[in-house]
């Protein structure tokens, strides 16, 4: 039987646009699935149903043309909003509000969204899972054992399982990307201050940006171009790239046009200091992409990243060192989670020339990884796995030792994290599925400003492979 969520993101906005279903029809549809869905999925941390619908009776006065007009999204329970929890996802702020609203969220307002609530996320965003502790963990749709990677974990739940058409994420070190790859989604981390500037400008070393995830390229796309928009009344945007066309990246999406320099590699800057495994199946999604390539025309070579023995220590200190600036005091830390007081106490240990040491490390391995991925060879794109292991099970964390946890974190996705730090624009495409049926997913890094490349070669992949049809049993 056809229902509303069965329609693409762009759908539901041509439905909108003529007519056909109402910003406050089409809010019900998806609320009265969270009501139904999310119980069990643990998807959305908080549901404004009454705010939504008013919401959604308030856009229907906007203008028809904004990027997103009447769609239903949710912001990352990270984001704050004015008079809403601002928890950061830890049980040490609970019952703190938010005083006003953070830039990426007024940006898709002022495209005319409707937000639902908010998706949840593990504590501060530190892990690449999402299962805080006291609270319900974000469940994988295609199998509620399995956790759906983080941080951005709840959002992937929601779009995976028909609970939004698509979601905002953050992504400081793969925090969209690697759940994405999980729940069988596209995953977009734009270039460094691509999108609203206070993301970037508020992160250590620049770090972390906002990204959309989707079911399709072109809703990925979509939704970054109403992130990146420059509205004044929106947003201010000192420090960020030049603004896109409107709709160039859905249009370049839609088309999907190009024949392009590819290159391939396994390696990831933390091999030589963890025991990194890829799995055959991570190993087979690869592949399967890489022969989907080079019959669309593509040319592909191996490639060998650069020499990252500075790397491991210096990004691990840079995490440190912004959680040490949390409004914990030391006296608390027993009342946040073990990895978040982990990297608290050692970010706080650590020295003005620790810190120097690291961001000069970090400062180097960007600029030898552009000469090494896309000087030299001349690169359009570089192919990796997007995660070296299937989907965690819940539960399969160290949640007491939190080196052990982070470690595990590497093992479980080694090649996302040295993008955050180069400022590299990155996609993850969900190319296969295991025997299990389970999503694994490939990603594509591209060069500083190179998001359309990345939507070309991922909507080329799309038609070939037509992963947007595959949906978990919650569908």
């Amino acid at each position: 039987m056809f229902e509303l969520h069965h329609l693409s993101a762009q759908d539901q906005w041509d439905w909108l646009q003529r007519g056909d279903v109402s910003p406050v029809e089409l809010a019900e549809h998806y609320l009265r699935r969270i009501e139904r869905l999310n119980p069990e999925l643990g998807a959305l941390s908080r549901v404004d149903a009454d705010a939504a619908l008013q919401r959604a009776r308030e856009v229907a006065a906007l203008p028809h043309s904004v990027e997103l007009w009447g769609l239903p999204f949710a912001e990352k329970e990270l984001s704050r909003r004015a008079g809403h929890p601002a928890t950061g996802g830890s049980r040490f702020f609970a019952g703190t509000l938010a005083e006003e609203t953070d830039a990426i969220v007024r940006v898709l307002d002022a495209a005319g969204a409707v937000s639902l609530g908010a998706t949840t996320a593990p504590e501060f965003g530190f892990p690449s899972y999402t299962e805080p502790i006291g609270r319900p963990p974000a469940r994988n749709p295609y199998d509620v054992r399995l956790g759906a990677g983080g941080s951005s974990g709840g959002a992937a739940v929601a779009v995976a399982a028909g609970l939004l058409p698509f979601a905002p994420g953050s992504d400081g070190g793969g925090s969209v990307r690697i759940p994405a790859a999980a729940t069988g989604l596209v995953g977009i981390k734009p270039s460094r201050g691509l999108v609203p500037a206070a993301a970037v400008a508020d992160s250590l070393a620049g770090l972390v940006v906002p990204g959309p995830l989707a079911r399709s390229v072109p809703d990925a796309a979509m939704l970054l171009d109403a992130m990146t928009a420059r509205r004044g009344e929106a947003v201010e945007y000192p420090m960020t790239l030049r603004a896109p066309d409107p709709g160039r990246l859905l249009g370049v999406a839609v088309r999907g046009e190009g024949r392009f320099a590819i290159g391939r590699t396994l390696q990831s800057p933390w091999d030589d200091a963890h025991e990194i495994v890829v799995s055959p199946e991570a190993r087979d999604a690869l592949r399967l992409a890489e022969e989907a390539l080079t019959e669309l025309g593509h040319g592909i070579e191996d490639v060998g990243m650069p020499d990252s023995s500075d790397y491991p220590a210096a990004f691990r200190t840079i995490w440190q060192a912004g959680a040490a600036t949390l409004p914990v005091p030391d006296a608390a830390l027993d009342e946040v989670e073990p990895l978040s007081a982990w990297l608290i106490r050692a970010g706080r240990a650590l020295t003005a020339a620790d810190l120097a040491g690291a961001l000069a490390a970090l400062g180097r391995y960007e600029r030898a990884v552009l000469e090494r991925l896309f000087l030299r060879p001349r690169l359009d794109a570089v192919l990796t796995p997007a995660t070296a292991l299937p989907p965690r099970p819940i539960g399969w964390w160290d949640l007491e030792d939190g080196a052990r946890n982070f470690e595990q974190q590497v093992q479980y996705t080694p090649f996302t994290s040295f993008v955050n730090a180069t400022g590299l624009p990155a996609i993850v495409l969900p190319v296969a599925t295991t025997e299990e049926g389970l999503p694994m997913g490939v990603q594509l890094i591209g060069r500083p400003g190179g998001e359309a490349v990345l939507v070309s070669i991922g909507r080329q992949l799309e038609r070939r492979l037509s992963w947007q049809r595959r949906h978990p049993p919650h569908w």
